[in-house]
């Protein structure tokens, strides 16, 4: 073999040896960078919050999803106009630790009447009262919510 094609093996070489580390570093990036945090504030005013399906036809409708089994028991959080998002990725309002939990498995909005739920394609279905939900599933006061080993209910 020639002088000439040995270097060119060698730097072709080296050149996928230096792809190979920054494809590491970038990895490592992403992982320890790549997800943004952002605080949540607890409290809003009272006279800012958006009126709430059910309320002002002489019954009140949910206010707040509690969990009720599950690593994060006793946990409630407010229903808020623009709906929240469920699942394991640390940009949900629910950030679940089940291991059955999808990165974004459950959506609850507010309709024109009740609150609904979508389940959004996680893996392993979400269930509420034991029946396997998709879209648009419309949510009774008391309804539980299963997703895997956490059970979460609406509440007034």
């Amino acid at each position: 073999m020639s002088e000439l094609t040995l270097n060119v093996i060698r730097l072709g070489l080296l050149a996928l040896l230096w792809a190979f580390v920054f494809s590491i570093v970038g990895a490592l990036r992403a992982d320890l960078y790549g997800t943004k945090v952002q605080t949540r504030t607890q409290g809003r005013r009272a006279d800012a919050r958006a009126p709430r399906p059910g309320r002002g036809k002489g019954q009140a409708g949910p206010t707040h999803l509690a969990v009720v089994a599950g690593s994060l028991r006793g946990t409630t959080v407010p229903l808020h106009s623009d709906g929240i998002l469920i699942g394991r990725n640390p940009e949900c309002t629910l950030v679940l630790t089940d291991d059955f939990a999808s990165g974004r498995h459950l959506r609850i909005y507010p309709g024109s009447d009740a609150w609904y739920a979508d389940d959004l394609d996680s893996t392993n279905g979400t269930f509420v009262d034991q029946r396997r939900i998709d879209t648009g599933y419309r949510l009774e006061p008391g309804s539980q919510i299963r997703i895997g080993q956490t059970v979460l209910e609406l509440r007034r």
